[in-house]
């Protein structure tokens, strides 16, 4: 049984990941006064109406970010789809708003690990000295494939992927410069950052962080922008909607608490800015120093995007090749033979893949299969696992039928036992066959092989994948 010390140790450890969900319950608080309640005939009187009427067009939520849909980009730009524009904003895209919420991002990450640091060797379980040496042994010894659970790796990665992904979105980036953003900020930042104090970086976070963080991060945006064209209501309730937005993105929220917490605009926030103002009360001539929320987005002289229902309109409309439509997801039934070595019987197992489908030609999977298998020896069933990282090139891509060749590595792993894993590279041909913009099916054959442990597996896969969006 644990000790009351290991137990707030354990916490502590734990909660440097938790760090991002701490960031919606931290939202949640300081975004409580940005709406007010609105005067009723039971609650109001002559002064509190008149300070609450002050208030009313204040603490509205509306459309204030950029997006970039309403920037005039050249025809030019989409001939080279997948030029990046993160660190070179050549279409009116907004650097200063990006960099403001980059460095929010940054000062509460660093601000826990800060926290952490000065607590008590005894309570923290970090020796002075060993701080950034753990995090450089966790670096050395990474990425590997944890072993958290689907909630963890998938919701949970999934959504803050796409918190990541809506700070360059709403600063008026496109679809492929915010997933670039996203893949900067949940590897270096995270994985390799703040949770590599912690814990070894993972292989599998690294990739459905940025990627379900795209489809999760395109979807919140879009849905914030009904939600504020609405008037800032869901389901007729502005209570409801309110804490809607600060759900959907948690560090545009944090950037106006941490500006309310100090006073003053310590970040730009795309929905909000921090202003004293003296507000009469009553016709005395007393006043009373209150803090304003605005919800007009400002920096330098000042920048106001007005809510109007072109804008949502707007945002229905574009001709940007890449999005989140060349995502895909994948589920496979795999028949294996195995090396001799294993000790395993023949067998067929589930292969679930999430894929990026850059175009007819080319794609880059992420592939992991779990199963239970029979051991020859005792005939009793035992865990197998598999996971590989793969690219694949299609031919004859006019045609709905396309062969294809594909190469990668990954790793094959026997009752989760360290000793029973074996590195493998593969190589494989196959016949993909494209039923509609979004639904396809395709069969390939493939061979793995460890050249440290000589080993050599084949495998026979017929895979049906879906396409998000508009599909190919």
């Amino acid at each position: 049984m644990r000790t009351p010390i290991q137990l707030l140790q354990l916490f502590i450890k734990q909660s440097i990941f938790t760090l991002r969900t701490a960031f919606v319950a931290t939202v949640i608080f300081f975004s409580a006064s940005l709406y007010a309640e609105e005067p009723t005939a039971e609650n109001c009187d002559s002064e509190t109406c008149e300070i609450q009427i002050d208030f009313e067009e204040i603490y509205r939520p509306r459309i204030t970010n950029s997006a970039w849909e309403q920037l005039a980009v050249s025809e030019d730009f989409y001939k080279n789809p997948y030029q990046v524009s993160l660190f070179n904003a050549q279409n009116g895209e907004d650097s200063a708003r990006l960099w403001s919420q980059t460095k929010a991002v940054f000062t509460l990450g660093f601000g826990v690990i800060g926290l952490i640091a000065l607590l008590p060797e005894d309570v923290s379980n970090w020796e002075r000295g060993e701080i950034f040496g753990k995090w450089d042994d966790n670096v050395k010894h990474g990425p590997v494939w944890d072993r958290d659970g689907f909630g963890l790796n998938v919701i949970g990665h999934g959504y803050f992927g796409g918190v990541y992904y809506q700070v360059a979105r709403k600063s008026g980036y496109r679809q492929w410069d915010a997933f670039l953003y996203s893949v900067l900020g949940s590897t270096f930042y995270w994985e390799f950052g703040i949770e590599a104090f912690a814990e070894i970086p993972s292989i599998q976070d690294i990739v459905l962080t940025p990627v379900l963080g795209w489809a999760y991060g395109e979807w919140a945006f879009q849905t914030e922008q009904s939600i504020l064209a609405d008037g800032g209501t869901v389901f007729g309730s502005e209570a409801l909607g309110s804490l809607s937005l600060v759900v959907l993105d948690p560090i545009d929220s944090a950037s106006i608490g941490i500006n309310n917490l100090f006073g003053h605009e310590v970040f730009i926030a795309g929905t909000g800015y921090v202003n004293f103002k003296d507000v009469p009360l009553g016709i005395n001539g007393d006043k009373e120093s209150v803090v304003q929320l605005g919800v007009t987005y400002q920096f330098g002289s000042g920048k106001t995007y007005n809510k109007s229902l072109n804008h949502r309109a707007a945002l229905r409309h574009h001709k940007d090749p890449v999005t989140t439509s060349i995502i895909g997801f994948s589920y496979g039934i795999v028949q294996i033979n195995f090396d001799e070595s294993w000790g395993l019987k023949n067998d067929t197992y589930d292969e679930m893949t999430l894929g990026l489908y850059f175009s007819k030609s080319f794609s880059a999977r992420l592939s992991y299969a779990s199963a239970d298998v029979i051991d020859k020896e005792t005939n009793k069933a035992v865990q197998f696992e598999n996971y590989n990282i793969s690219a694949q090139y299609y031919f004859n891509t006019d045609s709905k039928f396309r062969p294809f060749v594909l190469g990668g590595f990954g790793e094959m792993m026997r009752e989760k036992s360290l000793e029973k894993k074996t590195f493998q590279s593969h190589l494989g041909l196959g016949l993909h066959y494209q039923i509609n913009r979004n639904f396809a099916i395709q069969t390939d054959m493939r061979s793995f092989y460890s050249a440290s442990k000589e080993t050599l597996e084949s495998t026979f896969t017929a895979t049906l994948i879906y396409r998000l969006s508009s599909g190919e």
